[in-house]
């Protein structure tokens, strides 16, 4: 008899022993390792089940009694503290604990995270939730990991589903209004995002090693998808890179003058598109910009792909609709082919001479 199939409501045969599976009062799951006893295993989960039914159950393994809000002191400091993420993580982990603070982290059950998902779907936008999900998630997977709870109650609880695409893209009336509202270096900031489609965290961290400007080559060494990858300087880069100012005692190309690297450039940025009178227009948007330019222009999707530096063509092809001839080019494949058979001198075979044909 085969023992790893056997299985009463309850009570199943796993991995050499008999285990019991119930759930308490609070709806908690529990496994129980029993041995190789049936009989005892049986015993044992009729035993719980009445102290359960009676309200007497004590869940004999003791669940580590840690507040959500002392366990977020330690995540920051631990797992987040030296990540370009820590500032972003700070904000939405004093967001969790004005709904999970007052908790142990074994009282969290999905339930609630259900309920705090509900209730900020209604004052943002799912995106926003979906981030809040996440570090929530990682924090239980982390408190898992440091032995310091048992389970996870973001586990079964769905993300929203998003439509991160964006169109937005810069006209060329807008361009001509936000440079002169840039001071010199945002606005060298955004001209190289213009010809290059680089990210704003690659400008920032550009060094000047990185920049060859006899093989007018810029490497980038850390970016989103974790390849490196080259891009391609045209003139206006070029002229551009050439003619800024380079501090003397600083290895980035953009700096404070203590020569240490911009972290962000959003409060600049905001002005200069204030100023311009530009309304809806993130940074990475400019980013947008350079594909749709490139793809305007008649440049080919893959080529287009290879620029911004994604590895498949499906993130790409969300340009194509802007080619002006995308299609057009296809289909104009099967009139070369027509073309071509058309052009073929196709002879006809000879008819049969009637009288050669009676003769014989």
């Amino acid at each position: 008899m085969n023992m790893s199939k056997v299985r009463t409501k309850g009570v199943v045969w796993k991995r050499g022993s008999w285990w019991i599976d119930y759930r308490d009062n609070n709806g908690r799951r529990h496994r129980r390792k029993i041995g190789l006893s049936k009989t005892i295993a049986e015993q044992a989960l009729s035993k719980i089940r009445v102290q359960i039914a009676e309200n007497r159950y004590l869940d004999i393994k003791k669940e580590p009694r840690i507040k959500f809000s002392d366990f977020a002191k330690d995540y920051l400091e631990i797992h987040s503290k030296g990540k370009k993420s820590y500032y972003t993580d700070g904000k939405i982990i004093n967001l969790l604990n004005r709904y999970f603070g007052h908790k142990y982290l074994h009282e969290i059950q999905s339930i609630d995270v259900q309920r705090f998902k509900n209730e900020r779907a209604e004052k943002v936008k799912h995106g926003t939730v979906n981030r809040s999900l996440a570090i929530l998630k990682s924090m239980f997977n982390r408190a898992i990991e440091w032995k310091k709870a048992t389970e996870n109650p973001c586990k079964g609880v769905k993300n929203f589903k998003e439509n991160n695409q964006r169109d937005r893209y810069l006209t060329d009336e807008e361009e001509l209004r936000l440079l002169p509202n840039c001071n010199e270096y945002l606005k060298t900031i955004i001209i190289i995002a213009l010809h290059t489609g680089m990210r704003k965290g690659e400008i920032l961290r550009l060094k000047w090693k990185d920049i060859n400007t006899e093989h007018r080559i810029i490497s980038l060494y850390e970016t989103k998808n974790g390849e490196g990858r080259k891009i391609v300087m045209n003139q206006t880069i070029y002229n551009t890179i050439m003619n800024f100012p380079k501090h003397p005692k600083s290895e980035y190309v953009f700096c404070d003058k203590f020569g240490k690297p911009y972290g962000d450039i959003k409060k600049s940025f905001l002005s200069a598109i204030n100023k311009a009178g530009i309304i809806n227009f993130h940074f990475h948007d400019l980013r947008h910009t350079f594909a749709s330019r490139l793809v305007m222009a008649g440049v080919d999707l893959n080529t287009v792909r290879e620029l911004l530096g994604h590895k498949s063509l499906e993130m790409t092809l969300r340009y194509s609709h802007l080619s002006p001839n995308h299609k057009m080019q296809a289909v104009a494949v099967l009139d070369k082919r027509m073309d071509s058979i058309w052009a073929l001198k196709v002879i006809p075979p000879k008819e049969p001479n009637k009288a050669t044909t009676l003769n014989h």
